[in-house]
């Protein structure tokens, strides 16, 4: 009896890795070999009404194996690390029960670190350091707050983009409320051991040219021939509520913001196109930075033969 067997856990695969890297194509090429169900670890696919800008799977793809955790709530809401584990571990007792594999697929690496981790038990928010930060962030700019937040936290900044408000001011606000810096204090915290095995493969390249031209490709394809078509209409439709922001978090992902931006006068469409390819290019730099910090993830080249068959090799070998 294998060491998996006498653990009597049951088995969950996650398939990691950045943007445009294949995961979507990989984990529906395993499906078709095996019985599995896909869970979604994608913080822009929650939402519903957000098709083009978050690559979303077709219906096709949609109908060829079970998917969860795909639009599963409006523009307006928010999904949480929090709610996505408690979500996530149910799925995955139920699907295993049913005697399929969970096939825990995306890039939303909080997300993934969320599950394997456990959740922090950081001070709650102060309005009055909130309030604090952000009146000094109207003087100098989130870039500004995002340098700032370099000095004093560099771990945590390499992983958040310049202009992520929401993010930038929380780490600001412990080191305020502690006096210590963010990726110090969860460094201390113990893992909470999961109820299944997770196995993790990542799937990245040594060449990074290959998945910028891969992310300016997926990008013209998201913005289309004309602003009738593709993000740019897809945004307009959203604005058309008349109920959604350009702060909510899911006008805050890439290509969102930059095509409300847009509709709003401030870029032209060369200036789109040029900043949303940068946003997801940065969005990608910072997947992978997550990424080498995980421990134990098996690396597969998603630009060498047949990365899925590779990943169902290795698990032929894990289940003998």
């Amino acid at each position: 009896m294998t060491d998996k067997a006498a653990s009597a856990k049951p088995l969950a695969v996650a398939i990691m890795g950045p943007t445009a890297s294949g995961k979507t194509a990989a984990a529906l090429r395993i499906a078709r070999e095996r019985p599995v169900e896909i869970i979604s670890v994608d913080s822009a696919l929650v939402y519903r009404e957000m098709d083009i800008g978050t690559a979303k799977p077709t219906a096709d793809e949609l109908a060829s194996a079970p998917h969860h955790l795909i639009d599963i709530i409006d523009p307006l809401d928010s999904y949480s690390v929090m709610q996505f584990r408690t979500d996530t571990l149910r799925l995955v007792a139920e699907i295993s029960a049913r005697g399929s594999l969970p096939l825990l697929v995306g890039g939303t690496m909080m997300y993934f670190k969320g599950l394997t981790d456990g959740l922090d038990d950081l001070p709650t928010a102060d309005p009055g350091v909130r309030a604090a930060i952000e009146d000094e962030a109207a003087r100098i700019g989130w870039p500004g707050m995002h340098a700032k937040l370099r000095a004093l936290d560099p771990v945590t900044a390499e992983r958040l983009a310049p202009n992520d408000a929401q993010r930038i001011n929380r780490a600001l606000e412990i080191i305020e409320l502690t006096g210590k810096p963010m990726s110090a204090l969860l460094a201390r915290r113990a893992k909470p051991e999961l109820p299944f095995e997770l196995v993790s493969f990542a799937l990245e390249t040594p060449d990074r040219s290959v998945l910028h031209g891969r992310i300016a490709l997926r990008f013209d394809q998201m913005l289309g021939d004309s602003d009738d078509a593709g993000i740019v209409a897809e945004v307009a439709r959203l604005r058309a509520r008349g109920d959604l922001t350009p702060t909510l978090p899911s006008m805050r992902c890439v290509g969102y913001r930059q095509a409300w931006d847009y509709l709003d006068g401030n870029i032209d469409r060369a200036a789109l196109r040029e900043t949303g390819i940068i946003a997801t290019r940065q969005l990608a730099k910072r997947q992978l930075t997550w990424l080498r910090a995980m421990p134990g993830r098996i690396v597969v080249d998603f630009l060498g033969r047949d990365p899925a068959g590779k990943i169902l090799g290795h698990l032929q070998g894990l289940q003998k």
